[in-house]
């Protein structure tokens, strides 16, 4: 997989920090475009937190490990890459029972819908609701999709493409109003509001209710992908995404080194100076005409010289990132059986919400906060084999096996860093009592076995994900997401991946316009190199 560099070769346009999916692209734009490229890689693999892998002893299932579906790749990176991936739509939205039903969104069948809402809050009012809800920020989506692989646009022009295609109430709910109080105007029922709410609180520990906005900001990432919104299935897993985006970096001249751990980055003038070790332990160096961090900007900040306590393992600073989340995958013998009576197959082939009705988000939140895990926590369920199961091996895809990731909310870091271990092992099982409290049976029965015996079950909160994939803190956004436009006037213009050092940019996650498996800061931190004199 990895290409060894020629070692004669001292100095190279284009070194990139990581071979994460945004490290990734950001080789193919450069190399394609005629740049020099080598790219570092501290794991022994490539692909960072889109991977995919087999975690259970003896069993030939490849799971998306951290990250799971994909809604933010433009089509663009698609195509000008000509990268053979498949993304495959969800005919189903979402499905979230209570106690006297649940609530079934089919895309596909409105009056089906319509009779989901009618049951479950007695009236059609909320219905229409969603409906004026979501064609709005299907509207703005359709406006705002195209700008992120653009040079970014002042505020006030964003503010008027928003005002002219959807009204001013739009641009007040979504970009200057917290989700919450949005929430509360336009649904009267708790669980329907809970269902547009978490789509703000995906790995972002909030207050729906926060002045801060970076719950409106978290929601309208996940609402604007591709202009639709909608959050698509990855054929093969994500380790089809992340292998596409390396077979294009390599064919396009790019050399990627594999356990290879950057200690030091120092810009100059003429280059930036980059000191790394090897495999063996032998100390390397390199200089480039432009440093890309795909790594997080706290990781950056480290190698530059920076604050030395932003590192996992060391005491954080209070600005050091926290994630949010707790991710549970599983293997399973069938789906559990629900105490609805709804189809199995519909309720988990969309995304499952388990006890996330806006008052228990709320209360989840508040208990979080307060140094407690939560007594019923929130968490969504995915389900990848009803939409590809080509990643299951041939004794399991002709069986009724099914794999399940489990993203848990207000899983803060805070709650795990003195006793990872235990915290660890306390936050799973209350997250599946509360998944066994909307069940007809325990989740625990319908587990498989792995070659020892053992259920088949990964948990990793945000200290594991700081240790298994470098994210500061576990927070799988690098940093709180910013908006997608430029905030001082000096930025505009600008593609969101500049630094206080010219020939250093970031590229990963935490540039603005990140976050998700989107490509969108690789591409755009290589846009900033072609777009200067080579070297």
């Amino acid at each position: 997989m990895a290409c060894m560099p020629d070692s004669m070769r001292a100095r190279y346009d284009v070194v990139i920090v990581g071979a994460g999916h945004n490290g990734l692209t950001a080789a193919a734009y450069a190399a394609r475009g005629g740049r020099s490229v080598l790219v570092l890689e501290r794991a022994d693999h490539v692909g960072g937190a889109a991977v995919s892998a087999r975690p259970f002893a003896g069993v030939d299932a490849r799971l998306s490990r951290y990250s799971y579906l994909v809604s933010l790749m433009p089509r663009q990176v698609v195509e000008e890459l000509r990268l053979p991936i498949t993304l495959k739509r969800r005919r189903y939205s979402s499905y979230t029972p209570v106690a006297d039903g649940g609530l079934l969104v089919d895309t596909q069948d409105d009056a089906a819908t319509r009779a989901s809402f009618r049951r479950l809050t007695g009236s059609e009012a909320d219905f229409e609701a969603w409906g004026r809800f979501y064609a709005m920020t299907a509207e703005v989506a359709r406006r705002l999709a195209p700008t992120l692989t653009e040079p970014l646009l002042p505020r006030s022009a964003v503010r008027d493409l928003v005002i002219g295609a959807v009204g001013e109430v739009a641009w007040r709910s979504l970009f200057e109003e917290p989700l919450g109080e949005v929430l509360r105007r336009t649904f009267a029922d708790d669980v329907v509001r809970g269902v547009a709410a978490t789509d703000g609180l995906i790995g972002t520990f909030a207050d729906v209710d926060e002045p801060s906005l970076r719950q409106n900001r978290c929601f309208l990432y996940h609402v604007i992908g591709n202009g639709t919104g909608d959050w698509d299935v990855p054929v093969g897993g994500m380790g089809a995404v992340s292998g596409a985006l390396h077979d294009a970096a390599v064919a396009a001249g790019a050399s990627i080194v594999t356990s290879a751990t950057v200690t030091s980055v120092d810009p100059g003038a003429s280059g930036v100076e980059v000191a790394w070790t090897d495999a063996a332990g032998r100390t390397r160096g390199v200089t480039a005409g432009h440093l890309l961090a795909g790594c997080a900007p706290a990781e950056l900040e480290r190698l530059l010289g920076g604050d030395d306590a932003a590192r996992p393992g060391g005491e954080a600073p209070a600005s050091y990132p926290e994630g949010a989340q707790l991710k549970v995958n599983m293997l399973l013998t069938r789906l559990p059986r629900l105490r609805d009576d709804v189809d199995p197959v519909a309720a988990f082939s969309g995304t499952l919400h388990v006890n996330e009705s806006l008052t228990q988000l709320q209360d989840a939140h508040a208990q979080a906060a307060a140094g407690r895990i939560p007594d019923l926590p929130p968490s969504e369920i995915y389900c990848h084999t009803l939409s590809d199961r080509t990643i299951l091996g041939p004794s399991f895809a002709r069986t009724e096996a099914q794999t399940i990731t489990l993203f848990g909310l207000h899983m803060p870091t805070r709650l795990f860093r003195a006793d990872p271990d235990g915290s660890r092992e306390r936050a799973l099982r209350a997250t599946l009592a509360s998944l066994n409290s909307v069940l007809a049976e325990p989740i625990e029965d319908v587990l498989a076995l792995d070659a020892h015996g053992a259920p088949c079950l990964e948990v990793r909160t945000p200290v594991d994900l700081e240790g298994d994939v470098g994210l500061p803190g576990g927070h799988i956004f690098h940093r709180d997401l910013s908006w997608p436009f430029a905030e001082s006037d000096d930025a505009a213009g600008r593609w969101g991946v500049e630094t206080e050092h010219p020939r250093v940019l970031l590229a990963g996650a935490g540039a603005r316009r990140g976050g998700g498996v989107s490509g969108i800061p690789g591409r755009a931190a290589a846009m900033v190199v072609l777009g200067s004199a080579a070297g």
